[in-house]
C-alpha cells in the first residue's frame, strides 16, 4: 500500500513539474509570437521606419547689404524616408564667420525678433521651407564679396542621413519669391 501511495505521489509530482515547465516555456514563447506578429504587420503595411532620405533644394541667398556682415539664406528640405531626422549643422567655405540656424518671430507691433536654434526636425515623409518669417540661415559674409548671380555651396549635416551639399544663388531681396 505504501508503495502504491508513493507511486501516486511521484506521478502527481511529475505532472506538476511538467505543467510548471510547460508554463515556463509557453509564456515567453507566446509573448514573442505576439510581438513578431505585430512587427510583421507593421512592416507589411510600410510603416516600419525606413531611413531618412533628405533632399535640399531651392537654395537662395540674399545679396548682403553694403557694410552688413551677415545675410540670410533659404532652402527647402524634403524627407522622402520613413524616419524623421534632425538638421544639426550647416557649413560653407564662403561663410568665414559661420552659419547659424535661426527662427524669426513677428510681434503684434510689427517688430521682429530672432533666436538661434540648435537643430531642426525634418519629419518623415514631409518637407520644410525656410522663409523670412520662420526658420532660415544667418550667414556671415565678407562685405562686397558677393554679387547677384554668384553661386555659394552649403553642406547640410543631419543626425542620421548623409551630409547633403547644395548650391544657392545670390539674389537681391526684390527678386526672391517665397510662394
Amino acid at each position: 500500500m505504501r508503495q502504491s501511495l508513493a507511486r501516486t505521489r511521484s506521478r502527481l509530482g511529475d505532472r506538476g513539474r511538467l505543467r510548471d515547465t510547460a508554463l515556463t516555456v509557453l509564456v515567453p514563447l507566446a509573448a514573442c509570437s505576439v510581438a513578431l506578429a505585430g512587427l510583421t504587420t507593421w512592416t507589411g503595411t510600410g510603416r516600419a521606419g525606413t531611413p531618412a532620405r533628405i533632399q535640399v533644394t531651392d537654395g537662395r541667398v540674399l545679396l548682403p547689404s553694403a557694410g552688413v556682415p551677415e545675410t540670410a539664406a533659404f532652402f527647402r528640405l524634403a524627407n522622402e524616408g520613413g524616419s524623421a531626422d534632425r538638421l544639426t549643422r550647416i557649413t560653407s567655405p564662403k561663410a568665414p564667420g559661420g552659419i547659424t540656424l535661426t527662427r524669426h518671430r513677428m510681434n503684434d507691433n510689427n517688430g521682429a525678433s530672432r533666436s538661434t536654434i540648435d537643430s531642426l526636425t525634418v519629419p518623415a515623409g514631409g518637407s520644410l521651407a525656410m522663409t523670412p518669417n520662420g526658420v532660415d540661415l544667418t550667414v556671415s559674409t565678407v562685405s562686397g564679396k558677393w554679387r547677384a548671380g554668384d553661386v555659394v555651396n552649403f553642406t547640410f549635416e543631419f543626425r542620421y542621413a548623409d551630409p547633403v551639399t547644395v548650391l544657392a544663388v545670390v539674389q537681391s531681396a526684390g527678386n526672391i519669391s517665397f510662394q
